[in-house]
């Protein structure tokens, strides 16, 4: 009954999501004020992003190195930046990057901000920690906000990612990513069993028929 209705009111609620996100909206969660810019993933619509935050929350980041990849409003980096880990926040959407630069000023918080497509203007470095909310939609991104939700046909996103990581970790690094029911995780777990890597589920959690699950890439 629950995914009935989810289907029966979806045209609505996107339409309603496209209205409210045109404009710029204020959010805050755990103490975080930020602006959310439109054209940017708006982290208080959809459930990922507290998912996250609630699973940082419980992790020992002080003067850890942190990375996080399309870090869309950059809230969760503000978070970490705040639980004192050393931050670099990247996105491919230079709108996104500029919302990032405002909201960490706003915030207070030392964060290193990069405009990025993936590793590709990252120097060299290891972190402690990698988070990814990402694109996982097939299909070929034509706008600047298509990047929050499209991975490519070829789910050319997670090629990249898989094929480039192991350049920044060491073996002691943890990658977490989030991942929706709605994504094809298998055709994504074969991708990254390609280049050595398993997908381990750490917490899964369910809010209005769509279950998000946090998995842990680890080596295989």
């Amino acid at each position: 009954m629950l995914l009935y209705l989810l289907h029966f009111f979806s045209p609505l609620l996107k339409l309603l999501t496209k209205i409210y996100t045109a404009k710029e909206r204020k959010y805050s969660y755990k103490g975080i004020n930020i602006i959310v810019k439109p054209g940017v993933f708006h982290p208080g619509l959809f459930f990922s992003t507290k998912i996250l935050l609630n699973f940082i929350e419980g992790l020992e980041l002080k003067d850890q190195s942190f990375l996080e990849l399309g870090a869309g409003s950059g809230i969760i980096s503000i978070y970490a930046a705040q639980k004192g880990a050393q931050v670099t926040t990247t996105d491919i959407s230079k709108i996104a990057v500029d919302n990032i630069i405002n909201n960490v000023k706003k915030n207070d918080v030392e964060v290193e901000i990069i405009h990025s497509n993936l590793f590709e203007n990252i120097r060299f470095k290891k972190f402690d920690y990698i988070i990814i909310n990402p694109p996982y939609y097939s299909k070929t991104p034509i706008s600047e906000k298509d990047y929050a939700w499209y991975c490519g046909n070829d789910f050319e996103f997670f090629r990249s990612l898989f094929n480039t990581v192991s350049n920044y970790i060491i073996e002691s690094s943890k990658i977490f990513m989030i991942l929706s029911e709605d994504c094809d995780i298998i055709t994504i777990k074969n991708i990254a069993k390609k280049d050595g890597y398993i997908l381990n589920d750490i917490l899964s959690v369910k809010k209005w028929g769509e279950r998000n699950t946090i998995f842990s890439l680890i080596k295989d």
